[in-house]
């Protein structure tokens, strides 16, 4: 039939870039049409891989599926390659519900309107591709597209430091991606059939000494986009000076393409390379999540805390990759999809709070618990969603990396205690830095207000709020001028008193719908790549059985002796989730 052969994931990637073109000569100048033009594109594009992926992906399968395949530049053996399998779907669809979402929290941009929606609709395709690309140099490609749009966003409609933001990142990853070159030409030259299709490079049987080299240098590709420590550093600065909409693309989906590397260049190719470095993986992973921690509550500035959550939360997924159990890998990618969702909503919600108290600094603020009700409840949702309360996803993709890891046995009982205790210190940090935040932001700071102002009318609502709280500001609530959130005093002219507007709430309830959704049913999303996440572990299994059998000596202390099948039992509890 004509529509089995109709190259559903080629429309999926390209339509976005095909509509940005269009762009420019949209009528208007004022940003309303290319706004609604703009959020048109995402929402068809979402309701494309919705559709797609219902009636044409199986799950049950861990092969590729939906490919499609072009040549486009023969000479370089450069194909337009794409498909997906159970690493790419649940991935692709993230990036289309967060960057939809994103775009919908952008409404109110009014610097360079066109310019900004045009590189939101570049980026959303060039993160789609990245995710189904199944040509490595064609992943390479998109993956240095991305960054342009990304540098321009930050630079453009950042902070007072945008500049400095946006030159890191892109210094930090642009760097680092020319890893992903070098290893995939290396991969494609080696033995007698030169290909770039990342199928093919998977048969081939690379020397040991070659695949640990070739797995070094994707893991710091890999690991400055994921931001593990030492490589993070680019992500605070980011965050900082992003705006929300870009802040949410940045934690929702950018992050999640370095996990996603991991799993699928590394694991699903360099298996043996994988047996050495994973050890080492494990303790990234618990040196992310207690740095990440205590730096989070060192931050005064509320996106940075954020994004030193991001830090510690992504501990996690180099956990569920390093533990060679079905059911850790698959809470490594539970682990990035609920990240990618509880992120993006308490990013939009600083983005919220900042537009009202014009600050970001927690010492300024305090008390707006009271005049801001809705934000103050939605941010408290998304904050218990990130400290992993039941019910939510970040419980269940956490309590699976857990169970994954202390069930593991190849490695010895004494390095999974030691890894297990030392990440359960993480759990304990993040609500301190989380409910820390929520106090210093919505209860009362106790700090005299940095000013006093003559008198002029307040919006309705914070006048209502002032009168019914005690006046920490010192002088006659008529003769108060200021919108003060505990030191920062805002004149009524640069704030918006009111609460968060219906567009705010229906962007936070998505976010949150899906968070509770995948708390309550975790099957829901890990149906989805549980049977290929099975048949990745497998494979690491019997290269671990094999190269420990001829080491018996290996990491001493570290591994246990090999005595295993390719499969585990954890995989039953997987199925189950």
């Amino acid at each position: 039939m004509l529509i089995d052969r109709f190259p559903w994931l080629t429309v999926i990637v390209l339509l976005p870039l095909v509509a940005a073109f269009l762009i420019p000569i949209l009528p208007g100048k004022d940003g309303k049409s290319v706004r609604l033009y703009t959020l048109g594109v995402a929402i068809a594009d979402f309701a494309l891989m919705c559709f797609t992926f219902w009636q044409h992906y199986d799950p049950s399968s861990t092969t590729f599926q939906l490919a499609d395949n072009y040549a486009w530049i023969p000479q370089l053996g450069l194909n337009w390659s794409v498909s997906v399998d159970g690493l790419s779907v649940p991935l692709v669809l993230l990036a289309g519900f967060v960057t939809t979402l994103a775009i919908f929290a952008a409404w109110q941009v009014d610097l360079k309107p066109k310019l900004f929606y045009f590189l939101m609709l570049v980026l959303y395709s060039a993160q789609i591709g990245v995710f189904v690309a199944q040509d490595i140099l064609l992943l390479f490609i998109l993956w240095e597209v991305e960054l342009v749009p990304v540098y321009l966003l930050i630079s453009i409609w950042g902070g007072k430091k945008r500049q400095y933001a946006a030159t890191k990142f892109l210094m930090y990853t642009a760097l680092a991606s020319v890893f992903i070159l070098v290893a995939g030409l290396g991969m494609a030259f080696y033995g007698d059939n030169f290909t770039f299709d990342i199928a093919a490079l998977s048969l081939k049987n690379y020397p040991l000494g070659l695949e640990l080299w070739l797995y070094a240098g994707l893991l710091i590709a890999f690991g400055v986009k994921l931001a593990i420590f030492p490589f993070h550093t680019w992500l605070p600065a980011a965050h900082g000076e992003a705006s929300a909409p870009v802040s949410m693309i940045l934690a929702g989906v950018l992050l999640k393409m370095g996990g996603y590397g991991l799993i699928r260049l590394n694991l699903g190719i360099l298996h043996d390379a994988h047996v050495y470095f994973a050890p080492f993986l494990a303790i990234i992973g618990v040196v992310n999540i207690i740095y990440g921690g205590l730096a989070s509550f060192g931050q005064s500035n509320m996106k940075r805390r954020l994004a030193y959550s991001s830090v510690s939360h992504m501990g996690f997924v180099l956990l569920g990759i390093a533990s060679f159990t079905d059911l850790g890998i698959s809470g490594a990618l539970l682990q990035m999809i609920s990240h990618g969702l509880i992120a993006s909503v308490l990013f939009f919600l600083a983005g919220v709070t900042y537009d009202r108290s014009h600050t970001l600094s927690l010492d300024e603020m305090g008390g707006i618990g009271q005049v801001m009700p809705k934000i103050f409840a939605l941010f408290t949702v998304g904050a218990l969603a990130s400290l992993a309360l039941p019910g939510m996803s970040g419980f269940a993709g956490e309590l699976s990396v857990f169970i994954g890891v202390s069930s593991s046995e190849i490695y010895s009982s004494t390095f999974r205690y030691v890894t297990m205790i030392l990440a359960a210190v993480g759990l304990i940090l993040t609500p301190i830095y989380l409910l820390s935040m929520l106090r210093q932001m919505f209860y009362g700071s106790g700090i005299a207000p940095a000013c006093v102002l003559p008198s002029a009318n307040f919006g309705s609502t914070f006048s209502n709020a002032l009168e019914n709280s005690d006046n920490r500001f010192g002088t006659p609530l008529d003769d108060q001028d200021a919108a003060c959130f505990g030191t920062n005093c805002v004149l009524p002219d640069d704030s918006i008193f009111g609460d968060a507007r219906p567009r705010e709430v229906f962007i936070a309830a998505c976010f949150i719908v899906s968070i509770v959704a995948i708390g309550l049913y975790p099957k829901m999303a890990t149906q989805l790549y549980d049977v290929k996440t099975v048949a990745v572990n497998a494979q690491l299994r019997d290269s671990y059985t094999q190269i420990a059998q001829g080491k018996q000596n290996l990491y001493a202390g570290i591994f246990s002796t090999p005595k295993v099948a390719a499969s585990n039992t954890p995989s039953k509890v997987a199925s189950n989730l």
